[in-house]
């Protein structure tokens, strides 16, 4: 069974990747158009802290962005900010920054003894495109009034670029568990 508090560490590691999410809003997004939803390398964020924290830190760290964004402050992509982006396009898939960083962490705890550059990605894949689509585009689809079929169609500009991201975030996760492992080995179970 896993400790549920949180040390100093455990804070200073949400934070930190928080701040990485934040810090992702500095590439520039590319407007799509039709959508109103931009194409941001913030949606990487989710992948990594997942991939590098575990579920729960990396969930953590989602909600203190999404909190932070709530309370005015200009951190997405395109110095947004505020409670107004609770009301676009995008608040599906900003909200579903939580699960998709909580999914790909689980993912990666599960798989931590056989990690590997395939096993990652395709963790991140599940979670961080996946995961985040099916929280983002339904919610789209309430803000915009789109029809279903064009949302999942126009949504298809995304994916190549969120697979370069999820493939991006298996090469650093696969390297940081070989060097300075954050998330804790599994341990085995007595009785």
């Amino acid at each position: 069974m896993s400790e549920a508090r949180t040390s100093t560490r455990d804070v200073v590691f949400i934070a930190l990747f928080a701040a990485l999410t934040a810090a992702l809003a500095l590439f520039p997004p590319l407007q799509v158009p039709l959508l109103g939803v931009p194409v941001t390398a913030q949606s990487m964020g989710p992948m990594l802290a997942g991939a590098i924290l575990g579920a729960r830190r990396g969930a953590l760290s989602m909600l203190l962005v999404v909190a932070l964004v709530a309370i005015g402050l200009p951190i997405l992509s395109g110095g947004r900010g505020g409670l107004g982006v609770f009301f676009g396009p995008t608040v599906g898939f900003l909200v579903g920054w939580l699960p998709a960083a909580y999914v790909t962490g689980l993912l990666h705890e599960k798989g931590w003894r056989s990690l590997s550059l395939v096993s990652s990605f395709a963790y991140c894949a599940i979670g961080g495109i996946l995961v985040l689509y099916a929280v983002g585009i339904p919610l789209m689809i309430l803000n915009t009034g789109l029809a279903p079929a064009k949302a999942f169609a126009a949504t298809g500009v995304f994916v190549p670029g969120d697979l370069i991201k999820a493939a991006i975030t298996a090469v650093v996760a696969v390297a940081v568990k070989r060097s300075y492992p954050l998330i804790d080995r599994p341990r085995a179970r007595i009785g």
